[in-house]
Formats: C-alpha cells, sequence, structure tokens
C-alpha cells in the first residue's frame, strides 16, 4: 500500500524545514521521549500533562486555523486533514471514531504510539497523555468555524503502553 508523501520544503540557506508553509523540526524519536520523560519526571505527570494539554489545545487550534486557509478546507474535514497530517509525522496511527457535530464529542484510537513503542507495552500506566489537548483544540475550533461553539474537555481513557490493545482518547462536553 503506497503512503501519501509529506511535503518537506528544506531553505537552502537557513536549513529551515517546512511542510505546507508550516516551520517544522526533524529530530530521532528518542531524542525527542527521552526529554518528555525527563520533564515528566522533574515536574510531575499531574502539572506536566496539565502544561502539556493547554499548549497543544493553543497549537492544534492554530494549526487548524492555518491548514484550513493553505488547503481550503472548513470545519470537520479540518480535524479529519489534522489526524492525517500527525499519523504521517511519526506520533503513531490516529484513528478518529464516532464524531457528534451537534456536541464535538469525539473518541480517537491511536496506534503504534511514538511512546509506546519507545517505552514498551507494560509500563503500568497511561503514557500518551500528551496527545488530550490535540483533540479538544482541533475539536474546539471545528466547533467555532461551524458556529457550535463547543467547550470540550479530552482525556486518555486506556493506553497500550498500560496493557490495552490500543490507546484510547474520549472527547466530551467540558
Amino acid at each position: 500500500m503506497a503512503h501519501p508523501k509529506v511535503p518537506i520544503n528544506v531553505d537552502p540557506e537557513t536549513g529551515k524545514w517546512s511542510t505546507d508553509g508550516l516551520p517544522m523540526i526533524y529530530m530521532p524519536r528518542h531524542f525527542f521521549v527521552n526529554n518528555h520523560l525527563a520533564v515528566e519526571a522533574t515536574l510531575g505527570r499531574e502539572l506536566y500533562a496539565k502544561q502539556l494539554y493547554g499548549a497543544g489545545h493553543k497549537s492544534a487550534w492554530d494549526w487548524c486555523e492555518e491548514e484550513s486557509i493553505t488547503h481550503q478546507i472548513a470545519g470537520i474535514d479540518v480535524f479529519y486533514h489534522y489526524m492525517k497530517r500527525i499519523s504521517q509525522r511519526g506520533w503513531g496511527q490516529f484513528t478518529p471514531m464516532h464524531f457528534d457535530d451537534n456536541t464535538g464529542s469525539c473518541d480517537v484510537r491511536l496506534e503504534h504510539s511514538v511512546f509506546v513503542e519507545h517505552c514498551g507495552t507494560d509500563t503500568g500506566r497511561k503514557l500518551c497523555y500528551m496527545y488530550s489537548g490535540w483533540f479538544a483544540g482541533s475539536l474546539e475550533w471545528v466547533g467555532q468555524a461551524t458556529n457550535r461553539n463547543y467547550s470540550l474537555s479530552a482525556h486518555e481513557e486506556s493506553c497500550a503502553a498500560n496493557g490495552a490493545h490500543q490507546c484510547l482518547f474520549y472527547v466530551r462536553p467540558a
């Protein structure tokens, strides 16, 4: 099965990478995951998760705003495009399920998470919480763009690092 290519442009003068005009950073995933785990150990999981949720929410909102303009797509199509793009960038394979356009509720399945593949399936805890804010932020953007103005909260319901078959996230009204 052929996978769609992600367009990567490298500026020959600055070395900056970009995709669809969005600046990107390319690094080994062990570098990212090891840094992520070090910050979690220093701050504590609860505080770190709260910080990641807010930053991820804002980043997802901003990404959706820019991509809707760049690709001339709207509404829920932007969310599906977001799931496709993050799946193409090494974070894991994200599958949105059960979207409710009246409430913004959605379940998102994640397989091959970068955190699970790095740490294993028997860590005894959920590792993929970093993504929660991404889902709430992108779906709240959809709500704003479709005049539904969702107020959402997302959490990792189950994680493959804690023995589940796959990671599962619930996005629900706050």
